[in-house]
């Protein structure tokens, strides 16, 4: 007897849309999300998708109506519920354009709650273009299974950082002279990390974390790494033995 396909097929595309979904909605897809899905995925009507919306869940859905510009698309049921990621926030200095979307790709990747851009006194880019990085966040969800998209702060100095943070989420500064090795650093949720620029923080800065309760000083290993790798690296770390790697943690089976 032949084995029945799997439904939905695992190509099937996932889309994020910023509308809230249930079983009665029927959202239309334009722009550019219905280019991709009717010329280059050549969706038609009864064709599967999964939609999340950043609120619910992540539905299954069926094309009702296929249109040039614009399709329509049917709720059939719920897969998943919206997922309980690790209370972690990564703050970054901005770096250059393609390894600043990289940081944005992994960090959502690794399942970090919060972006938070930081403003060092060596950071070069003080300007970042938030439509660019909320596209760079809806494209790693999309590609890796999140149903909760992380929130992207606003970027702030490291003093208003500092001033103004909370007392109980440890803040691991991944500080280029040297701290505690991060295995021996028992920060778990609420927790924070933060990385500094290309050029690292200045002496004044430095002295400012170390003055601020919730700073705890973390080494990354004997090397000197890139701003993007650091902040990946200590993403990871913390993942592995803090967050959800590994375990059941924010996972939902799918709903019958």
């Amino acid at each position: 007897m032949p084995a029945t396909p799997a439904w939905p097929p695992a190509s099937t595309p996932r889309l994020f849309v910023d509308t809230p979904l249930g079983p009665d909605a029927a959202p239309v897809v334009d722009g550019a999300a219905a280019h991709y899905l009717l010329h280059v995925m050549r969706l038609k009507s009864g064709d599967p998708l999964l939609l999340f919306d950043n609120r619910s869940g992540e539905w299954l859905a069926t094309v009702a109506d296929a249109g040039k510009r614009a399709l329509t698309v049917r709720i059939e049921r719920r897969m998943r519920a919206i997922e309980a990621v690790p209370d972690l926030w990564l703050c970054f200095a901005p770096v250059k354009k393609a390894r600043l979307d990289w940081i944005i790709e992994k960090a959502t990747e690794l399942g970090v709650a919060r972006l938070q851009p930081v403003i060092t006194e060596r950071t070069i880019v003080e300007r970042v273009k938030r439509e660019r990085l909320e596209a760079q966040i809806v494209e790693a969800c999309e590609q890796c299974g999140r149903t909760a998209l992380p929130a992207l702060a606003e970027p702030v100095k490291l003093p208003a950082l500092l001033r103004d943070w909370p007392e109980d989420r440890a803040l691991l500064f991944a500080d280029e002279a040297g701290g505690a090795p991060f295995g021996t650093v028992d920060a778990p949720a609420p927790a924070a990390i933060l990385t500094g620029p290309e050029g690292g923080f200045t002496e004044r800065e430095r002295a400012a974390l170390l003055a601020c309760p919730a700073v705890r000083r973390i080494a990354l290993g004997p090397r000197i790494l890139r701003a993007e790798t650091a902040a990946v690296a200590a993403t990871a770390l913390w993942m592995a033995q803090h967050g959800d790697w590994g375990t059941a943690a924010g996972k939902v089976s799918p709903e019958a």
